[in-house]
Formats: C-alpha cells, sequence, structure tokens
C-alpha cells in the first residue's frame, strides 16, 4: 500500500470547487466572480456573444463589492461601441480554441471608454475568449477605479484556468439559461428571413422585426437593443411601411404560415 500527504489545494482548486458547487443554482450569476477572487480581483464580469454576424447576447453579469451596473453597461455597448468593437478581434484560430485578452486603459477605444468604461468606473479588462463560426464568446473581467492594475500573475493564473472555466461556465449556460440561447438562435434564424424576405428594410428595422417575431415585447426590444421605446416604435412602423402591413399579427402572417 502507498500512502503520501496531500499539499494544501491552490486558488484554482478553491474556485473551480465552488464554482462546481454551484452548477445549476439560480446563485451563479451573483457569485460567479466571488469564487475567482485569489486568481482574478475584479469587481465586475460579463458573459457575452458578440460579433458581426451574430445577434449579440449577454448570458451572466455581476458585480462584487461595488454597485451593480452590469446591465447598464450593456445597453450601452449595444448603443454603439458594439458596432465598430476590436478590441476582441482575435488573430486568426480555430474555431472552439481559446485564447487570453488583456486591454489597458490607455488602449481601450474612445467611444468604447466614454459610453461603457468611464461611467461605470471601469479602467481595465481581462477576457478569455474563444472564437466560434461567426462570433465571440467571452468572459470578461473588469477592474474598477479602485482596484490595483492586473498582475502578470493574475494574467497567468487566468491563463491556465481559461479552458476549463470556458466548459465550466458554457455548461452553466446551457443549464440554467436555455430559454437565453434559444430565443438568440431565433432572432438569428428570423434575421436572415427578414432581410431575404424584403432586402430595402435597414438593419435597425430587421433587428426590431425580428425580435417581434421572436415574441419579445417593445420594451424587452428596447433593452436588448439599448434604443428608447419611442425609438423602437419608429423603426417598426418604418419597416411595416415596407411591409405594407400595419399591425404585429399581420407581420406573423406574412411568416408563421
Amino acid at each position: 500500500m502507498r500512502q503520501w500527504n496531500l499539499q494544501s489545494p491552490s486558488a484554482h482548486v478553491h474556485a473551480l470547487d465552488g464554482l462546481i458547487g454551484l452548477m445549476g443554482q439560480p446563485n451563479f450569476e451573483a457569485q460567479f466572480l466571488s469564487h475567482l477572487q485569489d486568481v482574478v480581483p475584479a469587481a465586475s464580469y460579463s458573459i457575452y456573444r458578440t460579433g458581426r454576424q451574430c445577434v449579440p447576447t449577454r448570458f451572466m453579469s455581476a458585480s462584487w463589492g461595488v454597485a451593480d451596473t452590469t446591465q447598464a453597461c450593456w445597453s450601452a455597448y449595444l448603443s454603439g461601441p458594439q458596432k465598430n468593437d476590436q478590441t476582441l478581434a482575435a488573430p486568426v484560430m480555430e474555431s472552439g480554441n481559446a485564447m487570453l485578452c488583456h486591454i489597458t486603459d490607455k488602449e481601450i477605444p474612445a467611444q468604447h471608454k466614454a459610453l461603457v468604461y468611464e461611467p461605470h468606473g471601469m479602467k481595465e479588462r481581462l477576457s478569455v475568449i474563444q472564437q466560434e463560426a461567426a462570433s465571440v464568446f467571452a468572459i470578461n473581467f473588469y477592474r474598477h477605479v479602485h482596484q490595483r492594475p492586473f498582475t502578470d500573475a493574475h494574467l497567468s493564473d487566468l491563463a491556465s484556468l481559461a479552458p476549463v472555466l470556458l466548459t465550466l461556465v458554457q455548461k452553466q449556460i446551457t443549464l440554467s439559461l436555455p430559454q437565453a440561447v434559444s430565443t438568440a438562435r431565433d432572432v438569428n434564424h428570423w434575421l436572415t428571413k427578414l432581410s431575404a424576405y424584403n432586402p430595402t428594410l435597414t438593419e435597425r428595422e430587421v433587428d426590431v422585426c425580428a425580435r417581434l417575431l421572436t415574441g419579445m415585447t417593445q420594451d424587452g426590444i428596447a433593452s436588448d437593443l439599448g434604443l428608447s421605446l419611442a425609438t423602437v416604435k419608429t423603426y417598426r412602423n418604418r419597416a411595416f411601411a415596407r411591409l405594407g402591413i400595419h399591425f404585429k399579427n399581420q407581420l406573423f402572417s406574412l411568416f408563421l404560415h
């Protein structure tokens, strides 16, 4: 028989143990960051999919030790910076591969900084990203103004944990947010159908109508796209005029038959 003493678990093991214990639980989103403080001491995080060929989708976000403004950050991101976001642009890599992305305060694009970072007290970002077919899946950690800059040790620790963290987070999304994933796929479906049906529709008109077809309310569309309710109604009315219809049920009739 062989015997040996076990060393004290590392910060990585503690983090993974805590996160695995949260899997499938409703408090995973709120507690996610607390279990990673020894690895990456960020004050807020967000997990989303973005890219020019997909509908941006926020899966989870929360703050730790500060007021949670992550949903407001997401709305601000969708209001302009998302369309020109190159901060997650990765070198050519095979789909499914993971990599680390680090952006400092001086490197954040002006519009991104003015609308998203500065109003919410954020200074720096570390991201674990995974290239997908036409989009990027990202786990983003944000340093706030009251915190010290991320160190090389933080980057190294997160890099070593990244592949497992991606798998764990994506499994949690599958377990707890099937509706969000399903809605994103449905929106992509209707974006394609609408553009093919009437190429004169503008991008925003298609965005609004695609979400109407998934069953989203106008208030929900406004929040999802980072627009005012009045602006959503304007795009809806313009789209309906191009489609030769007046009511939402007529939009459904065009496609759901």
